[in-house]
């Protein structure tokens, strides 16, 4: 007998799950479940608080667990899901894969945010940093959806480092405006597993979801569980 892994779905920052709209399509028939972070567009909550969310969410599922945390959620995944038994492999699309003592703005602040007096950060021209390879108009509705990330978020350090003990797929994004594809094969290449290249922005599940949804599929093929004959 064989158990499906269910998918679990992490939004990055200043989005939600309505990114993975043209997705979910796609994974017709696969048991798919989203989360929503608090650190966006809510009372203040960092990283930990959306670590404790997507840890909730996937201690909860009574089988397998593959996750695919895009962008900031890999600083997400990361924090939140070591030593949960259930979790058989996490992929990293063009996300943030970072260690223990490290936060996302410890590199710096990206030139295209502006840190608001609240402690809120917006972005700057979000249909070139996210949507560059979506139709104008497609674009500019993406871009409408957007919400404010709180910066605790990003200033909050890691505490754990899920990959260090969980299978991963790296998913570079070689048209990527926001997260510049050398730091994605960087993060990539320092914590090992499968890595792919492939020719979109920083938004694939929106401008190529069958690319996306593919390399979920193969991924949830190779980490079914088989449970010994009763």
């Amino acid at each position: 007998m064989s158990a499906d892994p269910a998918l679990v779905l992490v939004h990055g920052a200043w989005h939600g799950s309505w990114c993975w709209e043209a997705l979910l399509p796609e994974l017709a028939g696969v048991d798919v479940q989203t989360v929503e972070l608090p650190s966006v567009a809510a009372p203040p909550a960092g990283l930990y608080a959306d670590a404790e969310v997507l840890r909730a969410a996937v201690a909860a599922i009574p089988g397998p667990v593959v996750v695919c945390a895009h962008s900031y959620g890999g600083a997400v995944a990361s924090q939140a899901l070591a030593r949960l038994p259930n979790v058989t492999h996490v992929v990293y699309l063009c996300a943030f894969a970072l260690g223990r003592g490290e936060s996302v703005l410890g590199a710096g602040k990206p030139p295209w945010s502006r840190v608001r007096d609240d402690g809120f950060i917006e972005v700057r021209t979000p249909e070139n940093v996210f949507f560059n390879d979506l139709p104008e108009e497609a674009a500019r509705s993406a871009a409408s959806h957007l919400r404010l990330q709180h910066s605790s978020a990003f200033t909050e350090q890691q505490t754990e480092a899920a990959w260090e003990n969980l299978p991963t797929t790296f998913v570079v994004c070689t048209q990527d405006q926001a997260i510049p594809p050398q730091a994605q094969r960087q993060m990539a290449a320092h914590i090992g597993g499968k890595i792919l290249e492939i020719d979109t922005s920083h938004s694939p599940f929106l401008s190529q979801p069958h690319v996306v949804a593919t390399i979920l599929r193969e991924t949830l093929a190779t980490n079914i569980e088989t449970a010994p004959a009763p």
